[in-house]
């Protein structure tokens, strides 16, 4: 479950903030078609998409396991990134970027030196969603995973009927305190932004 979770997390993380910046900075064919798509998988009820993926993996003669997996989760959480990092696109002065190519900055070091750094608030904040929504994800985990690749969420609901055990209970709680020890840490460094910028 971690494994998934994390690698789904980096992943979207890295993706979401390079498509973002590539769809407020830059005009291409077919850009608002690929902007109204984000939403599809937020807005889209999750048993719709288990059964869109499935229907993929199938089509394309995918063996369920691991991989696709980690694939449907990356699939639902790279749009919730977006989202989050376009939201401080929106706010973002872009005179910084024309200050900093001004002044014989690159393109690409524009990127991780100016904007990257604005942009983190956003990046954080979507990266913590993605990976609460990948660690409590159970529809589309049960129509993506193989007989192998079996979840903490899916392993509670297979034991529904029969009880769930009392290591399964710790393992939540354990699991309960590290989201919580990353909320924590979240607030501190919003709390820290706030102090710096009064």
């Amino acid at each position: 479950t971690l494994m998934v979770a994390v690698i789904s997390t980096v992943i979207s993380t890295v993706v979401g903030p390079i498509s973002s910046y590539a769809l407020k900075r830059f005009e291409f064919p077919g850009k608002k078609f690929i902007n109204e798509l984000l939403y599809i998988p937020v807005v889209m009820p999750e048993i719709v998409l288990g059964i869109s993926l499935l229907c993929i993996y199938a089509f394309l003669k995918m063996e369920l396991g691991m991989f696709t997996l980690i694939l449907s989760h990356i699939a639902f959480s790279i749009p919730y990134v977006i989202v989050n990092v376009n939201s401080v696109m929106d706010t973002m002065n872009p005179n910084l970027e024309e200050a900093a190519s001004d002044l014989g900055a690159s393109r690409i070091k524009t990127f991780f030196k100016v904007v990257l750094p604005t942009l983190l608030p956003g990046i954080l904040s979507g990266a913590q969603l993605a990976f609460t929504l990948s660690l409590d994800d159970v529809v589309v985990s049960y129509f993506t995973a193989g007989p192998e690749s079996n979840t903490l969420p899916l392993q509670e609901f297979s034991m529904i009927k029969t009880g769930v055990t009392p290591d399964v209970n710790a393992m939540i709680t354990i699991m309960l305190g590290i989201i919580f020890f990353i909320l924590f840490i979240s607030m501190c460094f919003n709390i820290r932004k706030i102090k710096k910028e009064e």
